[in-house]
């Protein structure tokens, strides 16, 4: 039924309605700039438990590396990520860190810290084998486990919610994703994607991923 609605509403209604909700948000939060600002209002998109909302592409923050998190609210404010006109919830994120500084992002991620984490649903199908296979390239920066490394700055997969690996993925493999000079990480992201090809290279080594969250 929930599929059914969403397709239901054009595309550019619901791309309207994300931008006037984040819009909206933003300037109630950051609206005097004498006053006490309360940047937390993460919650409005990503859930009151960080759990993410599929519906507008906001992901799970719960459990999320604090380490990752900086570095994408950092890139967010400044226009690194976000930087392709056709990377949509990019572009909406960037209107939400804008007026961050660096004490607010610090102060945001500690918040986000105390936020319990659960398995997100599965939603993805795809051939595991298949995925294993494409995943092998991955396992260098990502873990054997997906479970990340912040040496290599690559942040864990398993236990984000899947279809947001898709989109993410995606955006890497169409160029939307990782074309600004400075995202380094980005720029290496697009490289690896390469090789999954399609979307069906996409659903397989997602559905891989997924399946290293009990292992």
């Amino acid at each position: 039924m929930k599929n059914q609605i969403k397709r239901a509403i054009p595309k550019q209604i619901r791309r309207s309605a994300l931008f006037l909700m984040l819009s909206l948000t933003a300037s109630i939060c950051l609206s005097a700039s004498n006053e006490v600002v309360d940047n937390k209002y993460c919650t409005t998109c990503h859930g009151s438990d960080g759990r993410g909302n599929e519906a507008i592409q906001a992901p799970i923050l719960a459990g999320m590396e604090d380490w990752y998190l900086v570095r994408q609210l950092e890139n967010y404010r400044g226009n690194i990520r976000g930087f392709h006109p056709s990377d949509e919830r990019g572009i909406a994120m960037q209107a939400m860190a804008k007026n961050l500084s660096d004490e607010d992002i610090i102060d945001l991620v500690q918040w986000i810290k105390t936020w319990e984490y659960s398995p997100p649903d599965t939603t993805v199908t795809g051939d595991k084998t298949e995925g294993e296979k494409l995943y092998a390239s991955c396992a260098a920066c990502h873990g054997e486990n997906a479970d990340g490394n912040e040496t290599l700055g690559a942040p864990p997969l398993a236990y984000q919610n899947d279809w947001y690996l898709v989109t993410q993925l995606k955006n890497f493999l169409n160029g939307y994703r990782g074309t600004h000079e400075s995202d380094t990480f980005g720029q290496q992201m697009v490289a690896m994607a390469r090789p999954l090809k399609d979307d069906s290279g996409i659903r397989n080594v997602v559905a891989y991923i997924t399946s290293l969250r009990s292992k």
